[in-house]
């Protein structure tokens, strides 16, 4: 069945999937380097893998009601790479939750939020949203696989049609 709810599903599992093979390379890559200012946005591997999980963590706040207060976009939840992964595995395992539990006729509602950026009050159908959230994500994973490339370690493929669920 083709419906938009199957396509945010596989949008949250294409997230962990691309999470845990992103976070394996990592591990591998020395504290020193993961951190170094490397002219990206939010300047490292590090701080780019942080702003994802901040910039989820917030996301998942306004969706379930249970808003989180950050400082700003590049606030450090967690300067141990350890940590960092367990606590984005704990949000990827939240997403998939949260997402199967929603329905086609949910992503026409409304989400009203405050931006962080931009305080001011926005509202837009929760399928526009969730088309931003998981487009996001890719985004600054490309921008990591990037880091990671420079580094000439191959981050292997990204492509969302290699996402295992449908091999």
């Amino acid at each position: 069945m083709n419906t938009m709810i199957n396509h945010v599903r596989a949008m949250a599992g294409y997230n962990r999937w691309m999470n845990q093979k992103l976070y394996e390379i990592c591990a591998n890559i020395s504290d020193e380097e993961r951190k170094r200012d490397a002219g990206a946005f939010f300047k490292s591997i590090h701080g780019t893998l942080n702003h994802l999980l901040l910039a989820d963590k917030s996301w998942m706040g306004r969706f379930t009601g249970m808003p989180e207060n950050f400082k700003s976009l590049d606030q450090e939840l967690y300067s141990d790479f350890d940590a960092l992964r367990k606590e984005r595995e704990k949000q990827d395992q939240a997403i998939i939750s949260w997402v199967a539990s929603l329905q086609d006729s949910d992503l026409g509602n409304d989400l009203t939020f405050t931006a962080m950026t931009s305080p001011m009050t926005r509202t837009y159908p929760l399928w526009f949203v969730l088309s931003h959230f998981f487009n996001h994500q890719t985004h600054h994973r490309g921008q990591v696989t990037t880091l990671i490339k420079q580094l000439d370690i191959d981050p292997g493929i990204t492509d969302l049609l290699m996402l295992p669920e449908f091999q």
